[in-house]
């Protein structure tokens, strides 16, 4: 199954706002269907980074997510308030093995 760890730099006058963009995206993102996981992380040491760990099913489950309202208007707000353009890892999910 498809796992993306998403890495984020965020200026740091924008941490708060970009925060508060990600956690609505993440309430309607876990509730997608096909979704496993979709965790949002602040590094310790360095607030201004953040990694989306996102885990679907499927690469059409992936896709269908980069559609959704919430997706498209996360972007758009956060966009602006990136030090650097996000960088998404594609990772293979091993465990824990859910049923397909």
């Amino acid at each position: 199954m498809p796992v993306t760890l998403v890495y984020i730099s965020v200026k740091p006058e924008c941490i708060d706002d970009f925060i508060s963009a990600s956690k609505t995206n993440h309430s309607q993102s876990v509730k997608e269907p096909g979704n496993h996981r979709f965790d949002l992380l602040q590094n310790e040491a360095d607030p201004s980074q953040f990694v989306f760990y996102e885990w679907y099913k499927s690469d059409a489950d992936i896709a269908a997510h980069k559609q959704t309202d919430q997706y498209l208007n996360w972007r758009k707000t956060v966009d602006p308030m990136m030090a650097v353009p996000r960088r998404g890892v594609r990772h293979i999910g091993l465990c824990p093995e859910l049923n397909a």
